[in-house]
């Protein structure tokens, strides 16, 4: 008896994780796609408000009409985001930031008429390519996430085992990062893919908890809803607090490419180990899946290569060759032979212009 009452808990569980209606699978995949779309609008608002502010030269960004546009814009992109996670596969939601990306390529081209490469046109059918591969041949279940199913997975003994490893590996580069000083772009990106990981599994069941509330189960009663949004707030906010980090180290045309293709293998990984997504999937669809991640990889690299760099200068300090009024006649370090060597003064002379210092 008590055999036949757990038989028929797994068979409620797999009819749980099997329902899958296909109108949902392309209502998250559309609201991802227009959600991308909107977040790309709103950076280049921002952008442009960014610039106007700074020919003008008179009050702060953050009192313009348009830059608050651009941060609504940008709220309702994640908003639409966080509601695509409820109803479609996380490793599919995932790669599809991609269009995010080419979304902005081209409105920076067509609204701010910046230089459009042929590095640019080349990844964007990369990425075009690797987008429709996935949506294609990713996986076509989606599930009913209910708080009973997300116990179910929390509890199954591969998302412990894999939540062991992400805390070993977090410990040992998050030491490497503080005690060692370690500043290396690839330290700093894997924290944050690592705190991604948990991010897309707890947005993932809060929005889809959300979702089925909202029609008609109700899921905020049981405390799983609470836990998971306590891991949502806290790892959004440390992955923050890192990917910043990395923003003031590294170039954004470094962070970019390479936070892209890292967040989008830890949800993909995320979403085949907690929900399970690639069970019984067919090896052909698998490879096809990682054939469009790779192409969609290829082409947020070749976009992002040729964007501006922004050099950033320390203001404390002046180049010796332009300080008014003085040029640079030697060379800063002098020669090894010489009974100087090593004295910053011995070989450098400043002259002003137009005139000769004599002591």
């Amino acid at each position: 008896m008590e055999n036949a009452s757990v038989s028929a808990q797994g068979q409620a569980h797999q009819a749980q994780i099997m329902e899958n209606p296909l109108q949902n699978y392309l209502l998250g995949i559309l609201i991802s796609i227009c959600g991308n779309v909107l977040i790309s609008f709103s950076l280049n608002i921002q952008k442009y408000a960014h610039v106007r502010q700074a020919q003008r030269g008179s009050k702060p960004y953050y009192t313009s009409g348009v830059w608050w546009c651009g941060v609504t814009l940008m709220g309702v992109g994640e908003l639409g985001n966080f509601a695509a996670y409820g109803f479609a596969p996380a490793s599919l939601i995932a790669p599809l930031g991609c269009v995010s990306v080419i979304a902005s390529v081209v409105i920076s081209v067509v609204f701010l008429k910046e230089t459009v490469y042929t590095s640019d046109i080349v990844g964007g059918t990369l990425a075009i390519t690797g987008t429709y591969l996935l949506v294609t041949f990713a996986p076509h279940t989606s599930t009913h996430i209910t708080a009973h199913l997300v116990q179910y997975y929390f509890i199954s003994w591969h998302f412990l085992l894999y939540l062991l490893i992400e805390i070993i590996l977090f410990c040992i580069l998050l030491y490497l990062y503080k005690r060692r000083n370690v500043k290396h772009i690839v330290v700093v990106m894997l924290l944050v893919a690592l705190l991604a990981s948990l991010t897309v599994i707890s947005v993932k069941a809060v929005s889809g908890m959300i979702t089925e509330s909202i029609q008609g189960q109700l899921q905020l009663i049981y405390p799983i809803f609470y836990v998971m949004l306590v891991v949502m707030v806290a790892s959004c906010g440390f992955q923050i607090k890192f990917l910043n980090q990395a923003m003031k180290m590294f170039d954004a045309t470094e962070v970019v490419p390479i936070n892209f293709v890292f967040f989008t293998t830890s949800a993909i990984v995320a979403g085949i180990v907690f929900y399970q997504e690639f069970e019984g999937l067919a090896l052909l669809n698998i490879l096809m899946f990682l054939l469009g991640c790779l192409l969609s990889f290829l082409g947020i690299f070749l976009i992002a290569r040729n964007r501006p760099k922004i050099k950033q200068q320390d203001s404390n300090f002046i180049e010796m060759n332009r300080i008014p009024g003085r040029t640079r006649t030697d060379k800063v370090q002098p020669e090894a032979k010489t009974p100087t060597y090593g004295s910053l003064a011995a070989k450098l002379m400043c002259s002003s212009t137009g005139q000769t210092d004599e002591s």
